[in-house]
């Protein structure tokens, strides 16, 4: 018998589980706060967790507009690119190792940790060319800040439901050859073990044959934990792993849940090779260290 294609309704049925959408949507923790960048969705099987569900209820985002990046969207977006890395590069000494990995041209979907609001700053320090992110559609209540967010390169995803719109934008995105910040952890969690992972990053990056580079942000937590309103003067590492290749489609444009389930697990485990070297460069303890009585950080924040 044929494997169901995990694509056959995007987001049909059950609630998305991260911020960003897989083969039920792009459904909660549509980005912990600040631009609010999201990460994957649930299985398709899977419902929504119940303390994420509907806090964008009621709220209209304008229809995303998918196009290269203008001459000003690119200089702003540069800009201030720049002046955050400066910033923490004094602020947090912030590092960013295994650049090389990311691809220099095409697309792609970039899926790191999140451990922090900061990260979704930090994410844009690993490649000079504009990415673009996921936002909560909250931000988009008000015209001045949700018009600033899209110039940089954000776009509005309802948390709580089955979002069938962000699915198609993010693939709209890749179809126009940019890349996509995909936080496959769903929301902000906690401590050094990276979490059970949506499916949104590894479905995207499987529907539009682009590899998933994973990334492990060592010591935003610390920087910025959950409830604080400053920037702690921590240390930062970022580390870049291999990308990893997606077996190419059949030529349907419709994937199998059992491709979308292996590259998952896959991602599940270069993000955690990453996130541990990362946190050791950051002086700080890793999954399965004796001496780190908090591993598990179960709460999303």
């Amino acid at each position: 018998m044929a494997e169901p294609a995990a694509d056959a309704e995007p987001g049909a049925g059950t609630g998305s589980g991260g911020e960003a959408g897989t083969g039920a949507g792009a459904a909660n923790g549509a980005g912990s706060g600040g631009a609010g960048t999201l990460g994957g969705v649930s299985p398709p099987a899977a419902a929504a967790p119940k303390d994420l569900r509907g806090r964008d209820a009621g709220v209209k985002a304008p229809p995303v507009d998918i196009h290269p990046p203008t001459r000003l969207e690119r200089w702003t977006y540069g800009a201030l690119r720049l002046l955050g890395f400066g910033l923490a590069k004094i602020w947090l000494r912030v590092e960013v190792h295994g650049t090389r990995n990311v691809p220099a041209h095409g697309p792609f979907v970039l899926a790191p940790v999140h451990r922090s609001n900061v990260d979704f700053l930090l994410a844009s320090f690993v490649v000079r060319r504009r990415m673009r992110y996921m936002g909560k559609a909250s931000i988009w209540k008000w015209s001045a800040p949700g018009r600033f967010f899209s110039m940089l390169g954000a776009f509005p995803v309802h948390r709580g439901s089955a979002d069938r719109d962000a699915l198609r934008t993010c693939i709209r995105v890749m179809e126009n050859g940019e890349p996509l910040v995909m936080f496959p952890e769903g929301t902000r969690r906690s401590g050094p073990r990276v979490h059970e992972l949506f499916d949104g990053a590894a479905y995207v990056a499987a529907r539009t044959g682009v590899p998933l580079v994973p990334v492990g942000i060592g010591g935003s937590e610390e920087a910025m934990p959950h409830g604080a309103k400053f920037i702690k003067p921590h240390k930062v590492v970022l580390v870049v792993g291999e990308p990893i290749e997606v077996p190419r489609g059949d030529g349907t444009g419709r994937v199998p849940r059992r491709v979308v389930r292996e590259l998952t697990e896959q991602l599940h485990g270069a993000i955690q090779a990453c996130f541990d070297e990362a946190r050791r460069r950051a002086g700080l303890p890793v999954a399965g260290d004796a001496s780190n009585a908090a591993d598990a950080g179960d709460t999303p924040t």
